[in-house]
This record gives structure tokens, C-alpha cells and sequence, in this order.
């Protein structure tokens, strides 16, 4: 470890944790799959399934502001794990939930928070299974949820499968997401990322867009070992947004998936997909921007 000090913003997010994997311990103990580093880890399960294992938080003043209807903020904590497992081409099973918050809040904000979050569960077969809960010595929310899920063996798309060549694809229109209000009521992709798993042939490589295509394109293309190249022009906007903050708004949960050139036309039309560049074997006209924790200003 370093002996000089320094300030977490001066690193950014993903500096911080390359630093961070250097103090785990070695993860490569029976039955672990995939550690750190894609939008869940797996685990081997039995002989039809892996295990998915997700953990995710949202916090008040950054992922929702202090006014945002209880339910809503309960929804969103749940939807965000949901938005991962989807991106891994998973089934939802269980979740454990903390909840961190200030006595002064009410007993009955907190039973409208877990309505919204309960809602959700139903939706997608998801159990409640337990959790924990903890005071703040001051104001603010923080509520963290542990999602358990399966995939079929072995067959977990990860980011880290792109080849060169492969067309870069996005499930949906992208941009304004806190404007508009999407980032509290977004749908998880759960049964696209589920029928992308079972496609034949499967995408090489998928993730969630959460932080901004400017942020989260760069990682798939670096777990892969590509660069890679976009057609703004070919970029899906939300009504009223422009490229910028299609690329840098984030918080749009949908896919981003690089498929084999000689099938994408068939699967994009299949699934509704749109192409917008491929990877390379170099960049061209790097991106940068989108959410970076401990350096970007808050939305809410």
C-alpha cells in the first residue's frame, strides 16, 4: 500500500478499486467462479446452476433526494440488484435488506419504503429473506440489498467475453433519466436478459448501463481486451435528450451487449436491439464522463 496519503477524490472509482482487490484475499477457493470486477460473482451451485451473488446500495442525496416518495426509494433499492442480475442473464431468487436511517425518521416512512420494495419482489419472484437494520447518528437513508440468483451452468454472459469485431448493442433508449423521473420507476430487464442467455447464439458479453454508456462501455471493452468505436448517430435518445446526456446522464438500467457481426442484424431484430459500434482492436475516439462515484456531483 501506498505511505503517502491520498484523498479518494483524487482517485476516482475504479482507481479505488483496483486498490482495494490488491487487499482481498485470494479468491480462487473452490466453487468460486467469477470474483470482483462484472455486475455479479458466481458461484458453482450443482451440476444445472450457478449461483449469482449481487450487493448494491442506494443513498439518500445520491441516488434519490431527501423529498422522493418512500415507496419509490424502496423500489429502486430492489430494481438496481434486479438491473444486475439481468445483465448476467440470470433468474432473481432471494434478497437480504439493511436498512440504514435516522431514529427521527417515522415508523410509518420506513412501512411505505418496504411496501415499494415488497411490490417489486413480488413481481419478479423475488423472497425477502432477512437482513438487518441500524440508526444513523445523523439525518439520511441508506438502504443496501444482497440479491441471491441462478443461471444455467456455466453459462453466465460476462463482461469479459467481447471479441473484436463483435457489434455493441443497447436494449433501449438512453439519457434524462433523473429528469424524467425513470431512474425511481425504471423495469429491470429481467426476461430480455433472460432470453438473450437462452438465445442461440448468446451475446459474447453483456452489463447494465448504470453509471452512462461513457463510463460503462469503456469497462466492457477493457474486461475484453478490445477497444472500441460508437455511431453516435445511431445512439437511441428519450424524448428530448441529446447525445451527451445519452452518453453521460446514466441511471438508464438498460443492456449493453456485443454480439457476433455474422448474427447481430437477426438478434437486434429479434430482440429490439440497437446497434451502435462495435469493438476494436483499438480505440477510436475514447470516451469519458458518465457517473464516477467520489468525483461526479450528485443528481439528487
Amino acid at each position: 500500500m501506498s505511505t503517502t496519503p491520498t484523498p479518494i477524490c483524487m482517485l476516482g472509482e475504479q482507481a479505488m478499486l483496483h486498490r482495494l482487490l490488491d487487499c482481498l484475499p485470494n479468491t480462487t477457493q473452490s466453487g468460486l467462479i467469477l470474483g470482483p470486477g462484472d455486475d455479479c460473482a458466481v458461484t458453482r451451485r450443482d451440476m444445472q446452476w450457478d449461483t449469482l451473488l449481487k450487493t448494491d446500495v442506494v443513498v439518500e442525496g445520491v441516488h434519490f433526494s431527501v423529498d422522493t416518495e418512500p415507496r419509490l426509494i424502496g423500489r429502486k433499492a430492489l430494481a438496481r440488484a434486479l438491473s444486475d442480475i439481468a445483465a448476467m442473464g440470470g433468474i432473481p431468487e432471494h434478497a437480504l435488506i439493511t436498512l440504514l436511517i435516522h431514529p427521527h425518521r417515522t415508523m410509518e416512512f420506513v412501512e411505505e419504503l418496504y411496501e415499494g420494495l415488497s411490490d417489486l419482489a413480488v413481481s419478479y419472484g423475488v423472497s425477502i429473506a432477512g437482513g438487518e437494520t441500524s440508526s444513523l447518528p445523523q439525518p439520511g437513508l441508506i438502504i443496501n440489498v444482497t440479491l441471491i440468483g441462478r443461471v444455467e451452468r456455466g453459462h453466465a454472459i460476462l463482461r469479459n467475453g467481447g471479441q473484436i469485431g463483435d457489434i455493441l448493442c443497447v436494449s433501449g433508449p438512453l439519457g434524462g433519466s433523473f429528469a424524467s423521473g425513470r431512474h425511481l420507476s425504471f423495469s429491470p430487464r429481467i426476461e430480455l436478459g433472460k432470453a438473450l442467455q437462452a438465445a442461440q447464439p448468446r451475446p459474447h458479453a453483456m452489463m447494465d448501463l448504470s453509471d452512462g454508456l461513457a463510463a460503462d462501455l469503456p469497462r466492457l471493452a477493457e474486461a475484453s481486451r478490445c477497444g472500441y468505436e460508437i455511431d453516435e448517430t445511431k445512439l437511441p435518445l428519450n424524448t428530448g435528450c441529446t447525445v451527451s446526456e445519452a452518453l453521460n446522464d446514466g441511471e438508464d438500467y438498460e443492456l449493453l451487449c456485443a454480439l457476433a457481426p455474422e448474427t447481430a442484424p437477426q438478434v437486434c431484430t429479434q430482440f429490439g436491439l440497437f446497434p451502435i459500434g462495435r469493438l476494436t482492436k483499438r480505440t477510436q475516439g475514447k470516451l469519458s464522463g458518465g457517473w464516477q462515484h467520489f468525483t461526479s456531483s450528485p443528481h439528487a
